[in-house]
């Protein structure tokens, strides 16, 4: 059976930094790409950024330069680094997992961020 888990989201205040991890299970890690999504109320599922099983890596413009995402292969696990962080980064934030024609999706850790 596939995991895919989010956890580290958390209350912050605005210019702060929070990282989120995402750790899979029961699919081979290094195949896959993983991405970050983040869904806000009344807003629709915004592709955060991916990162592919070569270490590549793509970012929405709006958080260029400010996130980083990562991943430990050895940890089946995906990270996503959150700098200077702004009132409109608040939302869900939900990891998926895809190889092949296979997604799996987590069900997504909640930021929240204070001005």
């Amino acid at each position: 059976q596939v995991k895919v888990v989010e956890s580290g989201g958390g209350l912050v205040q605005a210019g702060g930094s929070l990282r989120l991890s995402c750790t899979t299970s029961g699919l081979t890690f290094d195949d896959y790409a993983m991405g970050w999504f983040r869904q806000a109320p009344g807003k629709e599922r915004e592709h955060v950024g991916s990162i592919f099983p070569s270490r590549e890596t793509t970012y929405a413009e709006s958080v260029k330069g400010r996130f980083t995402i990562s991943r430990d292969n050895a940890k089946n696990t995906m990270y996503l680094t959150m700098n200077s962080l702004k009132i409109e980064d608040m939302g869900v934030y939900i990891c998926a997992a895809a190889c092949a024609g296979r997604s799996y999706w987590g069900q997504g850790t909640q930021v929240t961020v204070a001005s």
